[in-house]
């Protein structure tokens, strides 16, 4: 597989963790140890500690304030600034997520065990958005790989689909009679995507532990395909022979598909998808706009997991 040659970001262009804590003053956050989560049943802000790791971006890094409030989690609600001022009630600790399927050793984790057992890396990763819109984060986690190797998968296990938790008593967004989407948000990978090193299940960001809006206490990135891949608040994991469904390919299948790779060339029905506004970033004539890359600049490390494919039938 070929190196990750980016430069690292300076220190100077990451957020200061003052400010960040400054943001989240408003959850009432008690003082806390790196670990100590659990408070009145909601996790608080917790520093992670952190190594450091190759996979990073010679890009400004978008500020904290508007990764934690500028979200798609549409549990808590259809604009940009629901999940950020609707989540206060959701409790992400404890949190278990279970593993089954086509696997020699399933079984159900916690959270907070996982974190202990594998190393939590800093990435930083740039986040497309299937809007049109972009960030670039520094998240805290581990890879997907490291879990799929815990519960090891039969040699019949083809892709892997994911669940995110169903609670309408804490996430407004799924009460009510009219939905916007089916419940539970479903996504899924192919296995060798979910294998590939740049997957990565998240458990914070900026050296803190997931916001709630951002999903807490567990979600997935994989930054060459558009955000919406992101599923949060992972409660299940499964290994499978057939390629699973994902929410918004079942919504409108004429729009989403299952790969979602990103691809400039490839429009939406609705929007070009050659160039994307940096959130947090402002131009000579209102915000920043950027050249939307094949496989959002990853294509070195994964453009050989689609050699062959049509990527424009494949969308």
């Amino acid at each position: 597989m070929p190196s990750y040659r980016h430069p690292k970001i300076a220190s100077s262009e990451i957020t200061p963790r003052q400010v960040y804590l400054r943001r989240r003053e408003f959850l009432g956050a008690a003082t806390l140890g790196a670990m100590a989560l659990y408070g009145a049943g909601k996790a608080s802000a917790a520093a992670l500690s952190a190594v450091e790791s190759k996979y990073k971006v010679d890009e400004k890094t978008t500020p904290i304030k508007d990764v934690t409030t500028y979200n798609n989690f549409y549990e808590f609600g259809l604009d940009k600034g629901d999940p950020a001022a609707l989540s206060g009630d959701f409790k992400p600790l404890p949190w278990t997520v279970k593993v089954d399927g086509m696997v020699n050793k399933p079984g159900t984790f916690d959270v907070e065990a996982l974190m202990k057992e594998f190393p939590i890396e800093e990435r930083t990763y740039r986040m497309r958005c299937v809007e049109a819109w972009s960030m670039v984060i520094p998240w805290n986690g581990f890879p997907l790989s490291a879990l799929l190797d815990k519960v090891e998968p039969l040699g019949s296990a083809k892709y892997v689909a994911f669940e995110t938790v169903v609670r309408p008593e804490e996430m407004p967004g799924q009460k009510g009679f009219f939905q916007s989407l089916d419940w539970p948000y479903v996504e899924g990978l192919r296995l060798d995507e979910a294998r590939h090193a740049l997957t990565l299940l998240a458990v914070g960001l900026y050296g803190e532990t997931l916001p709630n809006q951002n999903g807490a206490p567990i979600r997935l990135v994989v930054p060459w395909k558009y955000g919406f891949k992101g599923i949060k608040s992972i409660v299940r994991i499964t290994l499978t022979d057939q390629q699973p469904k994902n929410t918004w390919q079942v919504t409108n299948p004429q729009e989403y598909g299952f790969y979602a790779n990103v691809n400039p060339a490839v429009d939406h029905p609705r929007w070009s998808q050659a160039t994307e506004r940096r959130i947090g970033q402002s131009g000579f004539f209102g915000a920043s706009r950027h050249p939307t890359l094949p496989f959002n600049g990853y294509a070195d490390e994964v453009a050989s997991l689609y050699a062959g494919m049509d990527l424009k039938a494949n969308f």
